[in-house]
């Protein structure tokens, strides 16, 4: 008669001969990617291109399905709830991090609640004002701030969004005070700006660049470390050689709830790095305002919490209280 400890030393091993061979069959059903977000969105066009290119290369459908509400939280609490099976997939973004800072009581743990999958792309935000407005490059614009405090007002899409935190950290590394005034969407607050009722603007180059090259905005730096490719004539605000430390982007990167085999996040970020890799994957991405990042699932988990860590510092410095 078998005792009890051998039988669990052959459950262990059978279990251990187990998960390579689910990794190995991996998928055997349709993959959902909750998108915390609308339709429409940068974050919905990123995860439809890479949807259909993994569905290509899986022979499973991979399915969108936007999840929209609380700053992303809603969305990554149905990722975090799921079966950690590989069938559930989330993108997490910039926002949803600096969104998960700013609450006292979260559904899940941000740091803890996910298995990172792999960074998929980066987007610079862009600091532009009206054109009559009389700065024009980063020190100009500084120079004016401290000749009359807390009177520029710099406006975002929603109090808490990576386009205020953005101005948020501007201000602590310039030594400024900037008013700020949330707006409800990105559409509102470029109104705001060229109707000047507001003075600047943080946002992602794809929401303003028609407005650039059009001269209804003028366009001040990009706040990525290098140059953003669509607008290659505008500086960097470190080129400005007065904030050598500032280098915020947007980002994008895959997710899987806690627990997931690590046989299947591997296999999972090899589809998706081999996706990035495809020229006209890359061409859409591109054209869909991001520079394509790749990376691995430990590189993109280390990554999430340096950002928590970064942007929750900048609330605490700002003195933005959690709600």
């Amino acid at each position: 008669m078998k005792t009890l400890g051998s039988l669990l030393a052959a459950f262990v091993v059978i279990a251990g001969l187990m998960a390579p061979a689910q990794a190995q069959d991996w998928p055997q059903q349709n993959i959902r990617i909750v998108v915390a977000f609308g339709p429409g969105g940068g974050t919905d066009i990123i995860g439809r291109i890479l949807a259909e290119a993994m569905q290509q290369r899986l022979g499973k459908a991979v399915i969108i399905e936007n999840k929209p509400g609380a700053g992303g939280i809603l969305g990554n609490d149905i990722v975090a709830k799921a079966a950690p099976d590989g069938y559930t997939l989330g993108i997490m973004t910039a926002g949803q991090i600096i969104a998960s800072v700013t609450k006292k009581t979260m559904p899940y743990d941000t740091l803890t609640a996910f298995a990172p999958v792999g960074q998929v792309a980066t987007a610079s935000l862009m600091i532009v004002t009206r054109p009559d407005f009389p700065a024009s490059n980063v020190k100009e614009l500084i120079a004016a701030a401290k000749a009359d405090p807390g009177k520029i007002v710099f406006a975002s899409p929603g109090f808490a969004a990576t386009q205020h935190f953005a101005g948020e950290l501007f201000k602590q590394a310039a030594q400024i005070n900037l008013l700020h005034v949330p707006y409800k969407t990105t559409p509102e607050v470029i109104n705001a700006v060229m109707g000047k009722h507001a003075d600047v603007l943080f946002d992602t180059v794809s929401a303003v660049i028609g407005q650039v090259k059009s001269g209804q905005l003028k366009a001040l730096a990009v706040t990525g470390k290098d140059r953003f490719p669509a607008v290659p004539d505008v500086p960097t605000v470190i080129e400005s050689g007065v904030m050598p430390g500032y280098d915020v982007t947007t980002w994008y990167g895959f997710f899987a709830p806690h627990g997931t085999p690590a046989p299947v996040i591997a296999k999972l970020n090899k589809v998706l790095n081999d996706c990035l890799a495809d020229e006209t994957v890359r061409k859409r991405l591109v054209a869909a305002g991001v520079v394509v990042q790749g990376s691995t699932p430990e590189a993109f988990g280390q990554f999430m919490a340096s950002e928590y860590k970064r942007w929750n510092a900048v609330r605490e410095k700002a003195g933005i209280p959690q709600q």
